[in-house]
């Protein structure tokens, strides 16, 4: 079924047809017919506000809360409330974090936005018998039906027809890509052309912008009926699983499948050494938990709200947490060429004559017909304009008068005017060069000028056609004696004339660029270029920000190749040109399908499909709002550096992150090997269902500091996922170790200080112990380099966790906790087993790290 049928029956609609359709006349809609269709069709804006209890799901959308859910579930449902508690208050804290980033980035970007309030400039009526007058309003009480005035730099507001037009031209490239603008004009009558909806020359669309002219149109639909509205809800639609979500996912598996194998072992090894079934469910369900690092969520959430405040420190509004550590994973950055890469503004470049040679009589010449065209400046005359200064203008001004002009418009594409210089008229006409070329007899070189034979023209098409391979746009310039007429000057004039010279214009690689994409590589990330402009321009920017160009892939090639071809094209190519929004997210899906974490850099709407496709959805502050909505990371400065330094950010989050998750889940998984041993030949629970969850507790609280640890340079200079082979391994090594000391720990226990006839002494004992060497462990393992390394919040988290587990038994929480008092002689084999673990941990370490990244 043909998509937005309605709008493309406007397009071709004959004029009055058109306002019998709308129910409109071209004199405007009354004040009262305006009213009432606002109140029918609602605001001209797309909502793109995520309601509170969207936003609660996507916070509570994690395996790890799942996970503490149904642990919460299991305690409430064998009666420990106390346990439930606590896990409970683990999973709202977790939520509770996100939902306040998330919250808090979109009052920034709302801020950004509500910085710009546009109007419109309408034709309506006081009412039926009055004739239409021209008003401003806000652009957001525009209804179907209204007519409205368009002129240079106005922003369409709305979804038009247009009825009337004057040389007027539009950038759509926010819908399109397309980078040049287009004519728009009223549909010619008795003709029928088929187009692709965006390209019907009678339709101007919501959200782009009118470079040159002016139009007089009707608006066909507004809000989210819009054709960029419609567009604009992909960015509501649910987002592909991440690197990131499917890391986690896979992580949490882990834990579930080591708790679905221990936590059965517990349960009918103690259940048949103790007779007591229903203690041994209890304490099952306390290795449960034991094996969960509850405190997960709330510690990956205070990781990623630190990253996100030194992101934001950085320009970078963080919108959705868990794509910093997408950012951390990502080993591919597509971006657009166009104001990413560069400037997004034509630069002059050089002036040239006919052959090649330096020469700046063209740029003169052109600088001479700027300076006396009244008709509208376009980007090129802009440039050419910043090449002379006010005394270049005086000069001018006193050597010349401006007799005549013969405009510019699509058809002709070149303007020329007619200057007085005493007695003498001279036309100076400038544009397309293939419009120029056919219209000059004779050309200059070296200050003389000579017949433009067939010789020289063939030259010159090579020197046209060498610069736009080189991604230059060319103006050709020429000029003529005539004659002063008193019937005005007309395109006959615009014969014989001589080649002065061609102007090149660049649009410039951004400062900067150069490094950041050195940076990028360096950090393991390769850039892809993909853009809708040609493969010249493409190629000349790619490689002039040190890309690799190699072969230029077209949308053409894209769009015949099936999925297994494009896969395989894709992992090379690093340019691709002329695509279209479903070009561009082949691209990214089959990059992601070969198993790259892909970021995408876009700023229109046709780019909304390419981020939703992505790992890492980028725009920049500039872009349209459906870009912004659709997106993950909004940069406040358009500059590739922040993204590099974003990356490194982003590696260091999730670094810190992972110490926890691996150190903790190997200790964890100590803890229960511990537990298993013990329930062999122990007559009683080696520790106690609530002094575990403390222990945890205490531990967890110490990790929150985590977040603000060091990471090693190595571990930032590589992209970096969650991976669940890396956390089995390190389990399967630093679990049985420390479940080494915890057993030797046992036997002096029950062996020296007769534990064995006093279960709340050994209960105690190991309560310290565990605590302490789980904490020890944390500043042995977190990195690389010697425990001195660790930044001083953790260093001092861990010590006040410590301090806080040997007062504990000394407290008035020991009686409820059912602890007791230690013997002065164990605090000193509690120095001897802890050193000892530390040193067959440091070794443990440089074999693993041998083996395996370290964080």
């Amino acid at each position: 079924m043909t998509r937005f049928p309605a709008l493309r029956a406007h397009g071709d609609a004959p004029v009055l047809t058109l306002f019998r359709n709308l129910d409109s006349s071209p004199k405007g809609l009354t004040e009262n017919e305006a009213a009432e269709r606002l109140r029918r069709f609602g605001d001209n804006r797309i909502d793109g506000t995520i309601r509170a209890p969207v936003r609660v799901w996507a916070a509570a959308r994690s395996p790890f809360v799942a996970l503490l859910t149904a642990l919460g579930v299991v305690f409430a449902g064998v009666g420990d409330i106390r346990g439930a508690v606590t896990v409970g208050v683990m999973v709202v804290l977790s939520i509770g974090l996100r939902y306040w980033q998330h919250a808090r980035s979109e009052r920034a970007i709302s801020a950004v936005r509500d910085q710009i309030t546009t109007t419109v400039t309408v034709r309506r009526r006081a009412a039926a018998e009055f004739p239409g007058s021209e008003r401003e309003v806000p652009t957001s009480d525009l209804v179907p039906g209204d007519v409205v005035l368009l002129g240079p730099g106005d922003v369409i507001p709305a979804d038009v027809r247009i009825v009337a037009a004057k040389d007027f031209v539009v950038d759509q490239s926010a819908l399109s890509g397309e980078a040049l603008p287009v004519a728009k004009r009223a549909p010619q009558p008795g003709t029928h052309e088929e187009h692709e909806l965006v390209e019907t020359p009678a339709l101007g669309f919501a959200g782009t912008s009118v470079v040159g002219g002016t139009a007089t149109a009707v608006v066909a639909a507004t809000g989210s009926d819009t054709y960029f509205g419609a567009l604009a809800q992909q960015s509501a639609e649910p987002r592909a699983e991440s690197s990131f979500d499917a890391g986690v996912r896979r992580v949490g598996w882990t834990l579930v499948r080591f708790m679905l194998v221990m936590v059965p072992i517990v349960l009918v090894v103690n259940g048949t050494v103790t007779g007591d079934w229903a203690q041994a469910g209890m304490f099952a369900v306390a290795v449960a938990v034991g094996l969960t690092p509850e405190m997960l969520p709330v510690i990956v959430t205070t990781n990623l709200a630190r990253g996100a405040a030194a992101l934001s420190r950085r320009q970078v509004i963080v919108k959705r947490l868990n794509a910093i550590q997408d950012l951390a994973a990502m080993d591919v950055l597509c971006v657009d060429k166009t104001g990413t890469l560069t400037e997004d503004r034509i630069a002059y470049a050089h002036s040239v004559d006919y052959s090649g040679s330096p020469d700046g009589e063209a740029a003169e010449y052109a600088g001479l017909a700027v300076r006396f065209q009244t008709d509208r400046h376009d980007r090129l005359d802009e440039a050419i304009e910043t090449l002379f200064d006010g005394e270049d203008d005086l000069v001018a001004d006193a050597l010349f008068t401006g007799v005549a002009e013969i405009g510019f418009d699509h058809a002709r594409r070149r303007a020329s005017v007619v200057v007085r210089r005493g007695s003498e008229h001279l036309l100076i006409s400038k544009g397309d060069p293939d419009e120029i070329l056919p219209r000059c007899g004779y050309a200059r070189r070296d200050g003389v000028v000579t017949e433009f034979d067939d010789a020289a023209r063939i030259g010159a098409d090579e020197l046209v056609r060498a610069y736009a391979e080189h991604g230059m746009r060319v103006l050709a310039v020429a000029a003529r004696e005539v004659n002063a007429r008193l019937d005005g000057f007309d395109e006959t004039d615009e014969n014989e004339m001589i080649l002065v010279g061609f102007v090149g214009f660049v649009d410039p690689v951004r400062d900067g660029v150069v490094n950041a994409v050195k940076t990028l590589g360096e950090q393991g990330v390769a850039l892809k270029v993909l853009t809708g402009d040609n493969r010249h321009v493409a190629a000349r920017v790619a490689d002039s920000a040190g890309i690799p160009v190699g072969e230029v892939v077209l949308g053409r090639q894209v769009e015949a190749a099936d999925d297994a071809e494009l896969r395989e094209m894709v992992k090379d190519t690093t340019v691709f040109a002329k695509l279209t929004p479903a070009h561009k997210a082949r691209v990214v899906t089959a990059l992601r399908e070969n198993g790259r974490a892909v970021g995408f850099v876009g700023d229109g709407v046709n780019d909304v499909t390419a981020l939703r496709t992505a790992d890492v959805e980028i725009a920049p502050d500039t872009a349209t709002d459906a870009a912004k909505d659709a997106a993950d990371l909004v940069l406040l400065e358009r500059d590739l550096g922040v993204l590099a330094r974003g990356v490194a950010e982003g590696r260091r989050t999730l670094g810190n992150t992972l110490k926890y998750v691996n150190i903790t889940a190997a200790s964890n998984f100590g803890n229960v090997l511990s537990v298993l041993a013990a329930s062999a030949f122990l007559p009683f629970l080696p520790i106690l269902p609530i002094q575990l969850v403390v222990s945890n507790l205490l531990y967890d609280l110490a990790q929150l500091a985590l977040a603000w640890d060091r990471v090693d340079d190595e571990y930032l200079s590589k992209p970096r996922r969650w991976d669940a082979r890396g956390l089995t391994g390190f389990m399967l090594i630093f679990g049985p170790l420390s479940s080494l000391f915890d057993l030797a720990t046992f036997a002096v226990l029950w062996h020296v200080f007769g534990a064995g006839a006093d279960p709340l002494l050994f209960q105690t004992g190991w309560f310290v112990e565990g605590l302490l060497s789980q904490l020890l462990v944390v500043l042995v393992l977190r990195g690389r380099g010697t425990p001195l390394r660790a930044s001083r919040p953790v260093v001092l988290a861990t010590a006040a966790a410590a301090l806080v587990g040997l007062l504990v038994p000394l407290s008035p929480l020991a009686g409820p906790l059912r602890m007791q008092a230690l013997p002065a002689s164990y605090l000193l084999w509690l120095v001897l087993v802890l050193a000892g673990y530390a040193v067959a941990a440091q070794v443990a370490k440089r074999g693993y790290a041998r083996q395996r990244t370290w964080w």
